[in-house]
């Protein structure tokens, strides 16, 4: 970044700290337990150079919530940051002037977040963060929403579920997509049937700092896995500049495969094979082809997912088991293996084991 945008965001998180010692001084740690009857559960944001960071929160804090996400509040969030994704350094700022208006104080550290709230939000762009920004609040004991992706690795996805289970503190995270009514709703559908397979596609860019399909690719990988259910055993890549093309074989014979589209037209769908019938799955962020449950508006792509993590925070039950995250990140880097062994068959347990190892 050239140094007076670099000046100009140092002033403007400057300003935005301001006064944080007296806002810590007033909100003493409290357990959950301890509030008093009626007073919402706090939330504290971890990373908010992500736009989702701000809608969660615009969703959250609306006085009008109902259901799951009434009772709550963000009240803490700690910029983060990353120097070195574009995206990150040139959102930021803009990031801070929306979110405060919002009622929430920006807070100098991970650590200033988790004293001051009862929840978390881990929501940098940079998932190379991810496991040194969640560990304050799993340490404290806190639940927290990873948001995509988990991790840049899957060494580091396993490390974060590890910590969770060593603490006590449940963790969970999924891409938006994942709780996409259009989506959502196929493994259920009665013109479907049982799921016997399915081919996902969508846009799939790449950043430097990530393995390929960790970036934006696990959209689409949810996405499949959110459809087809766990239980892949292997997978297989082809990789070209205009596409990658997964290949994942289900333990039972059936197979799923997502479509990375790197150049050309870019839509998020998959077509579902069924006992029943061959259905196209809704789009994303709109209606299933069988009836919606979610108001269509101006945050109706992020408030399916808004709820479940709202739901999380106040069962401490994760909507997605963390064995099957950690198979979606194994998927992912077998596919990464494969392109390195020549698009040959890579092993889900093989990788795991690795990384489990590591």
């Amino acid at each position: 970044m050239p140094e007076q945008g670099g000046r100009s965001r140092r002033a403007l998180l400057q300003k935005a700290l301001t006064g944080v010692a007296g806002a810590a001084a007033l909100c003493a740690r409290v357990p959950a337990a301890a509030r008093a009857a009626g007073e919402p559960l706090r939330v504290g944001i971890i990373g908010f150079d992500n736009y989702q960071a701000v809608d969660f929160t615009r969703l959250m804090n609306d006085p009008r919530a109902d259901g799951d996400l009434a009772g709550l509040r963000v009240v803490a969030a700690f910029p983060g940051g990353s120097p070195h994704i574009a995206e990150s350094r040139a959102n930021l700022p803009k990031w801070i002037e929306q979110i405060q208006p919002l009622g929430v104080r920006v807070v100098p550290t991970p650590a200033e977040v988790v004293r001051q709230v009862d929840a978390v939000m881990v929501m940098s762009v940079d998932g190379r963060a991810h496991l040194a920004q969640v560990r304050p609040a799993l340490t404290a004991g806190k639940p927290a929403y990873i948001g995509r992706p988990l991790a840049a690795s899957l060494k580091d996805a396993v490390q974060i579920f590890r910590l969770a289970e060593s603490t006590g503190a449940p963790v969970f995270s999924c891409s938006q997509h994942r709780f996409s009514p259009g989506f959502y709703d196929m493994r259920q559908h009665e013109e479907v049937g049982e799921v016997l397979g399915c081919e996902v596609y969508g846009g799939c860019p790449l950043d430097p700092t990530h393995p390929d399909l960790f970036w934006h690719g696990v959209h689409g990988v949810e996405t499949l896995f959110t459809i087809m259910g766990p239980g892949c055993r292997s997978v297989t890549r082809v990789k070209t500049a205009v596409t990658d093309y997964v290949t994942g074989t289900w333990g039972d014979g059936r197979v799923g495969t997502y479509r990375g589209i790197h150049r050309g037209a870019v839509q998020y769908q998959a077509l579902v094979f069924g006992s029943k019938g061959i259905v196209p799955s809704g789009k994303y962020g709109g209606y299933a082809p069988v009836k919606g449950v979610y108001p269509q508006g101006k945050y109706a792509a992020y408030e399916p997912l808004a709820r479940q993590i709202a739901r999380f925070w106040k069962t401490r039950v994760p909507p997605v088991p963390p064995r099957e995250t950690l198979e979606i990140f194994a998927f992912m880097d077998a596919a990464h293996e494969s392109t390195r062994r020549d698009g040959k068959p890579v092993e889900l347990a093989a990788v795991l084991r690795r990384a489990e190892a590591a």
